[in-house]
């Protein structure tokens, strides 16, 4: 039989021509596929982007109080002003104790859950950390804030164990303390610690269960012990997922302005400012500006996640 024969020949109809003309052309099916979602990209998020980032080059008539559409670096160097520079400070360092935080609860649990949870204990394992992601973020934001009110449970259980001077005194630091739990810096990390901590445990545990084990096997046939182990083989190599997780817990604290607004102190955080200034203010310009600063921060830090392969652990 000749080559030419062994060819089969084209199939009739529109669909037919369709998946012969694909057959051939494999990369057009895949551009056709990525098309809807490359165009919906480009001009919707991206679009939006670089509207957002042009405004912020605009800035605001302190006469008409109207926006000045000449290009400029006013607005940004307002940014730099002790009130506005204090917001970012604060979101910034918000974002990192939680990151930290969260990796620091998570690891054991996504360490226990990955090696030690088999079957319906690993299924009972995701039930619980999916959960509390399956009910309203606002219901659990309020709940919290029940929760570190001046009559809530929590500052009952001090007062049963006669430690309520405690608390007295924690809330009474400059800074983190407030009137209650519900009105400090502290309940604001406490609640931005229990809605994040789902992303942190999850990217660590996939990466934890990627870990050979027969390394971890090797490491203890050669006498090392099991804090050793974890230190010098688990670890290394579960770090991407760290990383991966932080992205999540990092980003979302960066950009929350809903916890904050609830639970807090009323120091205001990049996400408020952001929401005020083009709402009640009408500063766009310096809306625009705020919204950069979380943009450069992950690009930055993603930049460095990847350097470490944290896209590996996602």
């Amino acid at each position: 039989m000749s080559a030419e024969a062994a060819i089969l020949p084209g199939r009739g109809g529109l669909f037919g021509g369709l998946s012969d003309t694909f057959w051939r052309r494999p990369k057009l099916f895949v551009f056709l596929l990525l098309l809807p979602a490359a165009l919906w990209l480009g001009i919707v998020y991206l679009g939006s982007l670089f509207a957002l980032l042009l405004q912020s080059f605009f800035h605001i008539d302190d006469f008409s109080g109207l926006v000045v559409h000449e290009f400029t670096l006013k607005t940004y160097a307002e940014l730099f002003k002790p009130q506005n520079f204090d917001i970012i400070v604060r979101t910034a360092s918000m974002a990192a104790m939680v990151t930290i935080a969260s990796a620091i609860v998570a690891v054991p649990i996504a360490y226990v859950a990955a090696r030690y949870a088999k079957r319906r204990w690993k299924a009972l394992f995701y039930l619980a950390v999916m959960l509390p992601l399956w009910s309203s973020y606002l219901v659990k934001v309020y709940a919290w804030k029940l929760v570190l009110a001046k009559e809530g449970i929590i500052t009952w259980v001090f007062e049963q164990l006669h430690i309520s001077p405690a608390l007295d005194a924690i809330l009474a630091i400059p800074v983190i303390g407030g009137n209650s739990l519900s009105f400090s810096f502290i309940g604001t990390f406490l609640v931005f610690l229990y809605i994040w901590l789902p992303y942190m445990i999850l990217p660590i545990q996939a990466a934890v269960e990627r870990v050979p084990v027969n390394l971890i096997d090797a490491s203890a046939d050669l006498g090392a012990h099991p804090l050793a182990t974890f230190r010098h083989v688990i670890f290394p190599l579960a770090l991407p997922g760290i990383v991966a997780g932080s992205i999540f817990t990092f980003s979302l604290t960066l950009g929350d302005y809903i916890i904050p607004q609830i639970v807090g102190n009323g120091r205001l955080f990049i996400g408020q400012v952001v929401y005020t200034q083009q709402g009640t203010a009408g500063n766009i310009p310096l809306a625009a500006a705020f919204t950069v600063v979380p943009i450069v921060i992950m690009g930055l830090y993603l930049w460095g996640a990847r350097r470490m392969g944290a896209f590996d652990a996602l």
